[in-house]
C-alpha cells in the first residue's frame, strides 16, 4: 500500500501537550484509544498488540514521523498473557479493548468460554500496576442479557482486582465470592462506573454503540461521569428539514437530496419551534466526514494515500450500506476480515459502493496522515476494530482533568 501522504488533519488531531500522565496501553489494534490519550496528553510507557498486521500499522506510522505515535515507544508485538507488568506499578493509567469477538453482535457469542477472552488479563493488568485509574472498551454486546452475570463479574474484578479467583474455581464460584466480598462491605479498591455511550453523540460521524468501563483507585478522591454529549440527531434533523443548513452548506440542489423523513412532520414542526442555542451540535454526516474526497468510482487521487475504488458492493437485505446523509452505520471488520454491507456508501439514488480506506477512517476520526499497512481486507479489519478517536479522546480528556 501506498504511503503517500494527503496534508489535511482534524483540528482533533492536532498535536497535544503534554500533560505529564503515564500510561500502559493494552490491545492497541491500529492505535484509535492510544491516538485519543496521547491527543489529550497522556505519554505511553508501553504499547502492547499481539496483531501483526495492527503492529506493522503502528510501526510504519513511527517510521513515517506521525504525531504523535513518532513519540511512541516500540510496540510489543505478542500476546498479553505473556507480558511482564513489572517496573509499571503505580502507573498513572492503563486503557485498552479488550478484544470483542467473544461479545460481538456479528460473532459466535461465546463470551466467557472463548479463548480470545482477554478481559481476564485486563484485570490482571490492574491487579498487578495498581494505576491510578483505568479505561477500558468494549462491544455492546457485551450488554447483551445472556452475558449480563459475565460483565457484572467483570466489574466485580474490577473493583477488586486483589480478590483472585483460586486455582481451578470456575468463574460464577469466584463471581459468588466477590458478591459477598462486596455486600460484607469491604472497601472498593477502585471506583467503577461503566456505559453504553454512541459515538456519533460524540462528534464522530458513525452510529457505533461501544461500551466504556472507567474505574478510578479508591485514593482518588474526585467525583467523576462520563462527558457530556456534545452533538445530537435533533440538531441534524433541524439543519437538513426545518432551516435547510445542511444542504446550503454542502451546496446540494433539491433534486439532488433524499426524500424527506416520512411520519416525521411533528417532530420536525416540534423542532421549528426549538431554540437552536438549546441544541447541542447536529449529529456529523458521511458527508460532513467526505465531502472534499473526490469520488474514488470516477477519478483516482495518488495524492491521498488509501483513497483507492474497491468494487464488488451489493446490497441485500440487512447490509444496504450507509446513508450519505446520516452518520454511517457502525463499521465492522467482518467475519475473518470481510467488511459486510455496514461498510459500504449509499448514495440518494440507491446506488452503493465500498467506502475506500480513507473514507473509512474519516469515520473513524483517525487523522489524515495516518498511514494503513496491510491487504484492503486486513485494513478494514483493523478500522473495523478500532476505537474512533474522537470519542477516545472526549474519555481521555475528562479522565485526565480528574488525575491531574
Amino acid at each position: 500500500m501506498a504511503t503517500t501522504i494527503f496534508p489535511r488533519a482534524p483540528a482533533h488531531c492536532e498535536g497535544a501537550v503534554s500533560n505529564g500522565l503515564q500510561s500502559i496501553e493494552l490491545f492497541a489494534g491500529a492505535g484509535g484509544l492510544g491516538l485519543g490519550f496521547s491527543l489529550s496528553g497522556v505519554g505511553h510507557k508501553a504499547v502492547v498488540e499481539w496483531s501483526k498486521h495492527a503492529c506493522e500499522t503502528l510501526r510504519t506510522n513511527k517510521r513515517h514521523g506521525v504525531e504523535p505515535i513518532a513519540h511512541w515507544p516500540d510496540v510489543t508485538e505478542g500476546d498479553v498473557r505473556n507480558f511482564s507488568f513489572g517496573g509499571f506499578e503505580g502507573l498513572d493509567m492503563i486503557t485498552g479493548g479488550p478484544p470483542c469477538q467473544p461479545f460481538s453482535m456479528g460473532g459466535k457469542h461465546r463470551g466467557f468460554l472463548d479463548d480470545r477472552d482477554m478481559f481476564p488479563q485486563a484485570v490482571r493488568a490492574v491487579r498487578e500496576v495498581r494505576p491510578r485509574a483505568f479505561v477500558f472498551e468494549n462491544v455492546r454486546g457485551l450488554t447483551r442479557a445472556s452475558f449480563y452475570n459475565y460483565f457484572n463479574y467483570i466489574l466485580l474484578q474490577l473493583e477488586y482486582p486483589s480478590f483472585e479467583a483460586k486455582i481451578g474455581e470456575e468463574w460464577l464460584e469466584h463471581l459468588a465470592r466477590l458478591e459477598k466480598h462486596k455486600t460484607k462491605g469491604r472497601k472498593s479498591e477502585y471506583h467503577v462506573v461503566a456505559r453504553l455511550v454512541n459515538a456519533a453523540n460524540y462528534g464522530v460521524p458513525q452510529k457505533r454503540e461501544r461500551v466504556f468501563i472507567v474505574g478510578f483507585r479508591a485514593d482518588v478522591h474526585r467525583p467523576w461521569t462520563f462527558p457530556i454529549e456534545t452533538h445530537s440527531a435533533d440538531a441534524l434533523l433541524r439543519e437538513q428539514w426545518v432551516t435547510g443548513e445542511y444542504w446550503d452548506k454542502h451546496k446540494v440542489a433539491k433534486r439532488h437530496r433524499p426524500e424527506r423523513p416520512a411520519k416525521m412532520e411533528k417532530k420536525l414542526a416540534a423542532l421549528q419551534e426549538v431554540d437552536a442555542t438549546t441544541l447541542p451540535q447536529p449529529w456529523q454526516t458521511v458527508r460532513d466526514a467526505i465531502a472534499d474526497l473526490p469520488d474514488p468510482e470516477k477519478k483516482s487521487s495518488p495524492l491521498i494515500q488509501a483513497h483507492r475504488f474497491q468494487p464488488g458492493a451489493r446490497s441485500y437485505p440487512g447490509h444496504t450500506g450507509s446513508p450519505l446523509d446520516e452518520p454511517a452505520k457502525a463499521l465492522k471488520a467482518g467475519d475473518h476480515g470481510v467488511p459486510g454491507g455496514e461498510n459500504m456508501l449509499r448514495r440518494p439514488d440507491g446506488s452503493v459502493r465500498y467506502f475506500t480506506v480513507r473514507e473509512c477512517a474519516r469515520i473513524q476520526t483517525f487523522p489524515d496522515n495516518f498511514i494503513f499497512d496491510g491487504t484492503w481486507g486486513e485494513v478494514m479489519r483493523q478500522l473495523g476494530n478500532a476505537v474512533p478517536v474522537k470519542l477516545a479522546q472526549h474519555v481521555a480528556e475528562s479522565v485526565c482533568e480528574m488525575l491531574r
